[in-house]
């Protein structure tokens, strides 16, 4: 289960907007109208990912633009548990949860305490010695050639897993379910759970699929091409340098990301509307249910 924590009024607050969203700068500056003249202190940037330290001592950052926008903030929030509100100008929207009416309909009532907390699981990788960082969504391990397959060798708690030719691996957080993985044919899992998802991109052995790991495993990634360069990008922004001489770690981070939704916030209407299922039973007629 995610378990939300009891929230108190936002008194400072980060904003972070995307301005190459349409929309999103006119928004930014609706929301910090409202937040000022509810006596909220409020910093702003249109700068991401953001500086270093942008986030320190704020009790919530609000994140205007899509998802890739929110994803290049969670570095910052993790580090200083600083909850994300998250206000969709792009196309999707699973981790910008609220819509830009919502916003300005609801901005007093956040302001006020009226949301919940969610913890997130985050990934974290390191290839070399102090070379770590996180990852929401997915890690992403293939050959820095588009083109080329990789032989790669996964042990899990130092047992040997299997080794793949495919076209690269994609682990994933639950949150991150919805994302490259489902698009691989990984499965949907619930963002309160604390797994890790391992799908491989065209395996060519058909019988490799999706394995779905417990929450306190280490996984341990090497490359068995010494001609093959790997890339390892976390969240499809960031990438980690590697090197034939150490493999790729992977583990669930100690930490996690707080994120802000709505009271009434539900993951499944989520789900509903933005891979528009269809065909439940409230939707038919009686006599075809």
């Amino acid at each position: 289960m995610e378990f939300p924590d009891v929230m108190k009024p936002i008194r400072k607050l980060a904003m972070v907007a995307n301005r190459e969203k349409t929309g999103a700068v006119d928004l930014a500056r609706e929301l910090e109208a409202i937040a000022v003249s509810c006596d909220v202190e409020v910093r702003s940037t249109f700068e991401f990912p953001v500086p270093e330290g942008f986030l320190h001592s704020m009790d919530a950052c609000c994140v205007i633009g899509g998802d890739g926008t929110l994803l290049s903030v969670v570095q910052e929030s993790a580090r200083d548990q600083v909850p994300l509100i998250g206000v969709n100008r792009g196309s999707l929207g699973f981790l910008t949860t609220l819509s830009a009416g919502e916003a300005r309909s609801d901005f007093r009532s956040i302001l006020g305490g009226a949301y919940r907390v969610v913890h997130r699981s985050l990934l974290e990788s390191s290839s070399g010695p102090g070379l770590k960082s996180f990852a929401l969504n997915d890690i992403l391990i293939k050959d820095v050639i588009n083109s080329r397959i990789v032989h790669l060798e996964v042990h899990a708690d130092g047992e040997l897993v299997t080794d793949y030719y495919c076209d690269g691996l994609i682990f994933s957080t639950p949150t991150g379910s919805t994302a490259y993985n489902l698009s691989a044919g990984g499965p949907l899992i619930h963002p309160g759970t604390k797994v890790i998802a391992m799908t491989p991109i065209c395996p060519h052995t058909l019988s490799n699929r999706t394995i779905i790991f417990r929450e306190n495993i280490a996984l341990r990634v090497t490359n068995c091409l010494s001609e093959s360069e790997l890339l390892v990008a976390l969240d499809g922004q960031r990438k980690l340098m590697t090197s034939q001489a150490y493999p790729v770690e992977i583990r669930l981070a100690d930490v996690t990301l707080p994120l802000a939704l709505k009271l009434d916030h539900s993951h499944f209407a989520v789900l509903r509307t933005k891979l528009k299922w269809s065909g439940g039973y409230a939707e038919r007629p009686r006599d075809q249910a």
